[in-house]
């Protein structure tokens, strides 16, 4: 079945219908990840996206368990490849990845010369796209307009206990979470206390000692009650980690300003380096805005930058325990090189 993919500049992709026959729409993004599709099509930060794999074959190993995923569905609005493997091979599979887009209602279109798609959005910055099937058109939809933190967090409360605790309690104000940050903390001792985006623990007598803001999707000006509630965490000098959105959050929280970049930071060979230091790491991201460098808040400095572009990466307090980054040290997928910041910050509490 004959599917195409049309710009907001009214370029159009010819391509295969596949996953899930229905026409959608989203903002084109791509990453630039080689593995971890499973991963990133799970990821809470691509929600409303539709997402371009610039590696050529998709597919490869199938889909494992749920449990090794992100989240417990897919995130995106669609899927974009230059070819789809219909014969995966990997002892952990437990169905293809085309099976998984259709049982989940996500569209997918392949055949598309993917490498041109690509460029064009770097050269003219990510736009609105949508998937036409069955010449059924639709309309424009820019998921940015949205609240999309609101659909990508939980809907209560939700403790996680660690197998082995050093009684300290993280506060985790999900607005989007991925797994593997509640995995890198119980793992580490913590009692983690998941929070909805808007869940305001002053005010429910939730007791923790320090506050984990996590990745999430969109715009981070929509989540005005996450903002709200990271202020007052800030007033009372609870030490805070923000991660991703997180880092977004914590910087308009303090007074701080963001901006949209032009075709964001995707995938898991990010080029991050530590202000101050020659280190660079090779880190996990997925964001399409970040934080103004001009405006940080009063008291905050850089603490990464990107090597690609320069744009910020994270900032930390020069008296306070305030640290936040827009990389992923949890990672999944992706290399492990920034694991270390999450005991950095629980060191916080010794």
């Amino acid at each position: 079945m004959k599917a195409q993919l049309v710009l907001e500049d009214g370029t159009i992709f010819q391509g295969q219908a596949r996953g899930y026959k229905k026409s959608t729409s989203g903002e084109v993004v791509f990453a630039t990840g080689m593995v971890g599709y499973d991963l990133s099509l799970t990821d809470p930060s691509y929600r409303g996206q539709i997402l371009t794999f610039t590696y050529p074959l998709i597919g490869n190993w199938g889909v494992p368990n749920e449990r090794d995923w992100e989240s417990n569905k897919i995130q995106v609005q669609a899927v974009i490849v230059s070819e789809l493997c219909e014969k995966p091979s990997h002892y952990a599979q437990e169905q293809t990845l085309e099976n998984w887009l259709i049982k989940s209602h996500i569209p997918a279109i392949a055949d598309v010369d993917t490498r041109a798609l690509t460029q064009k959005l770097r050269q003219k910055g990510v736009m609105l796209g949508k998937i036409i099937v069955n010449n059924e058109d639709i309309g424009l939809q820019d998921p940015n307009e949205k609240n999309l933190v609101a659909a990508a967090s939980v809907e209560k409360v939700i403790l996680h206990r660690p197998t082995l605790s050093k009684k300290i309690n993280i506060a985790l104000l999900n607005c989007g979470a991925k797994r593997n940050i509640i995995t890198s903390l119980t793992k580490r001792g913590a009692t983690v206390i998941e929070l909805p985006w808007n869940y305001n623990p002053f005010e429910n007598n939730i007791k923790f000692d320090g506050l984990v803001i996590s990745n999430g999707p969109g715009d981070p000006k929509m989540a005005k009650e996450s903002i709200s509630i990271i202020q007052k965490a800030l007033s009372k000098k609870i030490p805070t980690f923000g991660i991703c959105l997180g880092n977004q959050l914590l910087a308009l929280a303090a007074g701080g300003d963001t901006f949209k970049l032009k075709f964001g930071h995707r995938a898991q060979n990010q080029p991050t380096v530590e202000r101050g230091t020659k280190r660079c790491y090779i880190t996990t991201q997925n964001h399409g805005y970040a934080v103004d460098e001009k405006k940080l808040p009063d008291g905050f400095k850089t603490w990464f930058y990107n090597a690609n572009d320069g744009t910020n990466e994270g900032m930390i307090h020069d008296k306070l325990p305030f640290m936040s980054v827009q990389f992923h040290p949890e990672a999944m997928p992706g290399p492990t090189d920034t694991e270390f910041l999450f005991d950095k910050y629980l060191n916080l509490f010794k």
